[in-house]
Order: structure tokens, then sequence, then C-alpha cells
């Protein structure tokens, strides 16, 4: 099987170990309001597939700053207010039977060790976000950081455009030449592929769009991201990245059918099933049909999903090791629900699908709890959902194995801080009033003059 977790990596360059070492070491003196900023950099800047041998372990530019984040918390103990959530265990849970099922499924020491590894990379993450995003105004704080930093990146990859030529390759783990499917530069910068370059500019659209509604000192900003996710997902030349990118929207225009969620649900239900009456092969072959740019592999997703299937009793259990003699091209599961039950069975497979249940669950509760809370912040929260969802989209198309699991464990991380500090939890104490909406120091959306949730805000 053609599984990114084995094998060797190109290694990085003596430029992305300087850089790395600065931004590690940057994260132990920062505030923690700018903790995360060495994290982003290091995901939008250094290739994650460039590697640092150390005594026989390979440590990424992003797994050496995410480490230095460790280290800062724990010597300064910020962790201590740190409460567990359900989604907490999940992740957990997930990580540990994937490692196990992937060791047991290889049984050799490298298996293991760079399931370890990677496993490090996703728990380190995600509860790093959880440690240090307190509150909206954090969230806020990093979807502005973010957008400014899409501004250069989005630059790079437009002149990777032009020029025929990744500027990254300079720090090691990616090409030094774009490819080129059918006429089209398939621009793909510090990725691992041009179509996780243009899903990770296409999963923060709706988060960029909640930032722009939360009023004008954000607006600026928020257009920059705009353009830049916009240009990033433009220049990746890939069908799937324009998928997640309209899902972002849709999801945002559906704002005003929230409360119709239900039935909105059942119809996608109900669609599906008259597809499959309809069509003469099984409804998973409308991905064959979906063709948005030349060169599309529509019909390698759709059988892809029809092998796999087919196949069930050869992976179920614990996954499998070479998939390629089912039919599949080279084994390339672009998939990400597929991949997670290739790589370790179905009972990972559902693991990772109740986290994302679980993700949307908590939404909605912190939606509901903050009916009375001004309109901007509930905006904020269901930007978020739609963000998470243009994540799922991404998953029928992709496998993420590259930084872009940043964005989806800062997704869940933003997730779990909200609702576990959604409104109904939080002491009111109600200071002061500004443009007509009453503040609360001490409630969700920060610690200085954050509006109140009370009966008088607008909705």
């Amino acid at each position: 099987m053609n599984d990114p977790t084995l094998g060797s990596h190109p290694a990085a360059t003596s430029q992305a170990l300087i850089l790395g070492l600065i931004l590690a070491l940057s994260t132990l003196f920062l505030p923690r309001r700018y903790a995360l900023i060495p994290i982003i950099l290091a995901t939008c800047f250094l290739p994650l597939a460039g590697k640092y041998a150390l005594g026989g372990l390979n440590f990424s530019m992003l797994r050496v700053v995410v480490t230095l984040a460790w280290v800062r918390i724990l010597v300064r103990n910020e962790q201590r207010s740190f409460q567990w959530l359900r989604l907490d265990y999940a992740v957990l849970m997930w990580s540990a039977a994937r490692v196990l099922a992937f060791t047991v499924l290889w049984l050799n020491s490298a298996a293991a060790i760079n399931a370890v590894g990677y496993a490090y990379d996703d728990i380190g993450l995600y509860f790093a976000f959880r440690i240090l995003l307190k509150d909206a105004e954090d969230f806020k704080r990093i979807f502005k950081v973010f957008a400014l930093i899409f501004l250069p990146l989005a630059i790079l990859l437009y002149l990777e455009k032009v020029s025929g030529r990744d500027p990254f390759c300079v720090f090691g783990g990616v090409p030094e030449f774009p490819e080129v499917r059918e006429g089209v530069i398939r621009c793909q910068g510090p990725f691992g592929h041009p179509i996780l370059a243009g899903t990770f500019g296409a999963v923060w659209l709706p988060l960029f769009l909640g930032l722009w509604l939360q009023g004008k000192g954000c607006r600026l900003i928020a257009a920059i991201g705009i353009f830049s996710s916009t240009l990033i997902t433009a220049v990746a030349g890939s069908s799937g990245p324009i998928g997640s990118y309209a899902a972002g929207i849709i999801g945002m225009a559906l704002w005003g059918m929230r409360y119709q969620m239900r039935l909105i649900r059942w119809g996608i239900v109900l669609a599906i099933v008259a597809l499959d009456l309809v069509m003469k092969d099984p409804v998973w072959f409308i991905f064959a049909r979906i063709d948005v740019l030349s060169g599309s592999t529509g019909w390698h997703r759709a059988n892809l999903i029809d092998r796999v299937i087919a196949n069930f009793s050869d992976w179920w259990l614990i996954g499998a090791r070479d998939i390629a003699k089912w039919g599949i091209f080279a084994g390339d599961t672009t998939n990400q629900f597929i991949a997670e039950g290739i790589r370790a069975g179905i009972f990972n497979m559902m693991l990772f699908v109740w986290m994302i249940v679980i993700g949307f669950s908590y939404l909605g509760t912190a939606l509901r709890a903050a009916k009375t809370a001004p309109k901007r912040y509930r905006l904020l929260l269901w930007s978020i959902g739609v963000a998470l969802f243009a994540h799922v989209v991404s998953f029928f198309g992709v496998s993420y194995f590259d930084q872009n699991i940043v964005n989806f464990f800062l997704t869940l991380a933003i997730i779990a801080t909200a609702f576990q500090r959604r409104p109904d939890r939080q002491p009111v104490c109600v200071s002061k009033e500004l443009d007509g909406e009453f503040y609360d120091s001490k409630d969700l959306c920060g610690s200085y003059k954050q509006p109140a949730f009370s009966s008088s805000s607008t909705r």
C-alpha cells in the first residue's frame, strides 16, 4: 500500500532547520495570545515532508515547533485549567486505535515508530490548541493571523504558477517543478500535493467570512483572507478544493435556514436514495460525473469507494497492506474516511467519524445556548461549523497526509472550547454598555469589553 506513513522522506534543508528552530524557540517567550503564531508560520511555509533525522527518528519542522510549544505549556503550567470533554477522549481513542491496528498490521518496529510519530503530531496539535485558545477573542485573533499569513503564501503560490518553479523547494520535501496536467500547472507550494494546497486555502473561506461578519474592525483583514483563500484554491488547479470552496459558500448561505437543518439533512438523504434508484451505477459513481477542471479523476474516487466496499472482508479488522490488487490505481486512497479504514480497520474509521459527529453536536449545543447572544457571535460559531463541513467535503476527495491536519485539529479544538465555554455555563456580571449592547467581563467572548448574553442582545 502506498501509505504516507511508510518509507523515506526528502530531508529538510539547512534553511528549513534554521527557520524551524527559530520558530520553535520563539514559542517559549511569546505571550499566550501569540504563542500559536510560530505553529501557523511553520504550517504555511515549511513542508511537512521535509524531515530532519535524529537518532533514527524523523522530525518535521512542524513537529519541532509543536514539541517546544509543549515545553512552554508544561513549564508555565498552562494546562492547569484544562477540563476534559468527550471530544478530547475521542481524539485520544482514535489515535490509540490507529497506532495499535497499524502496528499489528505491519508487524515491524518502523511501522510502530511511524504510527506513534503521526499520533504525536495529531495529539500534540489538538491539545496545544485546546489549552492555548481560551475564548472567542482568541478564535478571532487566530483567524486574523491566518488571514495575514495567507497573503504572502498566496503570492508565492501565484509566483509558482507564473514561473513554473516551486519557491518552497529551498526547504526540501517538495519538488522543484510543479505538476502539469493537460496544460494546467497545479501549484503545490509547501504542501504534500496540489489538491492539498488548494484544500488548505478552501477550508478557510468560511472562517474568513465569519471574521468579516464580526464588524467593521475585522473587515479589512477578513478581505485579505478571503482574497488569499480564493487565490490559493484557484492556482492549485484541482477540482476537489473548488468543491470544498463551494461547500463553504453554500454553508454560509444556509444561515437563514439554520432552524430547518434537520429537514435539509433528511432531504439530502432522500436525494441520495433517489439518485441510487435512477442511476445505473451505484450512487457513489456520481463522483465520476463531476469534472470541474479538465483532467479531474472523479472516476478513480468512485472506483475507490466501490472496490473498498467489494473487498470489505480484506480490511475491516485492522486494515490492509496492499489495495492495488483490488483494481485501485497505485493503491491511492484519495478519501480520508477510506484511508482511516485501510490503515487501521473499521473501528478506527468509526472513531474518526465519531469525532466529527461530536464536533457538529457540540456546535449545535453552543449555538442553542447562544440564542440571546449578539448575532455576530452566533455567526462566528456558524462559520466554524461550516469550516468543519468543508473539511468533510474535502475528505471525500483527498486524505490529509500533510500540514492540513493543522486546519482540521484547530477546527475541532475551537469547537470543543466554544462548547465548554458556552454562555449557559458562564457567570454573568454585566459591567458596561457599548454600542447599545451589554458587555460582560467574565463571559465566553473574552476578558475585556465583550458582549454579554442578555435578552436585550439582537438576534
